[in-house]
């Protein structure tokens, strides 16, 4: 009996493939990606009607928003400074943007590796926030004095963001090490500093740095309210910070420790050159999930007095002017909201193929 020759199978590729495969392999898979398609189709026209095809994007047409089927982004043209810029001076809206521009350069620095280094970091930042402090109060070159009180929009958002992340990240450094500490009383306490931190919400911490710091400490110790609340701030991140690098620090091999320790390397490279950056590598994705969650919560300082971004939209829509153009605001808040997250996660999926997370 001879055996039967068949052909070779025919390949079964393109882009028609992929399609029948994945959306029509059976009739109720086809169905359902119909539908699908239907609803997106649906979604998409509606939305470029509305918000591009019949928007009002002047002033000039602000007595059409109200009897116009489109969205009105002349609200933007027309409060876009007080969005960006809160109550900042009118005239110094130059200044902000600068110092805006310095922090966001800044952190855009911090990214690339050439400045992945225990002194040109904090260097950097320094610097940043340095050029962003003295463009935002002037008092000097003729720049006229703006105190905090004034700061406000997108610029105070930007450095409550950033001030609390390179603030609250080596202070949680070293709260990871000191609760691995072989001395209980270390451990034992930053435990306890942990726990009362992260028991605590946000909003307590922040107005306790804002109110109730100032009735018990001398008027000497009380400092700004800008700095306090972004001291608290930052306390509250490091305390979450913390157990997440302290996870990292576990996950690492006892041996290389001891390997180490049998190589007599001081302390400083162990940490330096074999723990931290396993911890960090090992811990990338819930440190940047911790960073997106920190820049939408910078939203919580409104509730305390402060005229960030957020509480700059709500005044916008707050006046009889614009009362009606609620969503076209807040759809701007979320872009902005949106391209900073965006940007982060972006960064995050960068550094994790850099660094082959989760390979070793």
């Amino acid at each position: 009996m001879v055996a039967e020759t068949l052909p070779p199978p025919i390949a079964q590729s393109g882009i028609g493939h992929w399609f029948k495969k994945h959306f029509f392999s059976t009739w109720l898979d086809g169905v359902l990606s119909l539908i699908f398609l239907a609803l997106i189709i649906w979604v998409v026209s509606a939305v470029w009607t509305w918000g591009l095809r019949h928007a009002i994007w002047t002033v000039e047409n602000r007595e059409a928003c109200g009897h116009g089927s489109g969205a009105c982004w002349a609200v933007i043209q027309d409060r876009h400074r007080l969005i960006l810029f809160g109550l900042y001076p009118y005239e110094e809206h130059w200044r902000s943007t600068l110092a805006c521009l310095a922090v966001i350069a800044t952190m855009v620095l911090s990214c690339v590796p050439l400045f992945w280094t225990v002194w040109r970091l904090p260097i950097l930042w320094l610097v940043g926030f340095g050029t962003f402090v003295l463009l935002m109060r002037g008092g000097f070159a003729g720049m006229p004095l703006v105190t905090t009180e004034q700061w406000g929009g997108l610029s105070l958002t930007i450095f409550i963001f950033s001030a609390v992340f390179v603030l609250g990240t080596p202070l949680a450094v070293i709260l990871a090490f000191a609760r691995r500490s072989s001395l209980p009383v270390i451990a034992k306490t930053t435990g306890l500093f942990i726990d009362i931190f992260r028991s605590l919400p946000l909003l307590t911490i922040l107005f306790a740095a804002a109110v109730v710091v100032p009735l018990v400490l001398p008027d000497w110790l009380q400092g700004d309210k800008l700095g306090r609340v972004i001291i608290g701030f930052a306390l509250f991140f490091a305390a979450y910070q913390a157990e997440i690098i302290r996870a990292g620090l576990q996950s690492i091999p006892d041996g290389q420790v001891e390997a180490a320790v049998s190589l007599n390397m001081p302390f400083w490279s162990q940490v330096v050159d074999i723990q931290l950056p396993q911890a960090f590598r090992n811990t990338l994705p819930s440190t940047i999930n911790q960073a997106v969650i920190t820049f939408k919560e910078t939203s919580i300082v409104t509730i305390i007095g402060f005229f960030e971004v957020m509480a700059s939209g709500n005044a916008v829509v707050g006046t009889g002017e614009w009362g009606q153009q609620y969503v076209e605001v807040y759809l701007f808040l979320a872009f902005i909201y949106f391209v900073f997250v965006f940007g982060l996660s972006r960064y995050g999926a960068w550094l994790e193929t850099r660094m082959r997370v989760g390979h070793g």
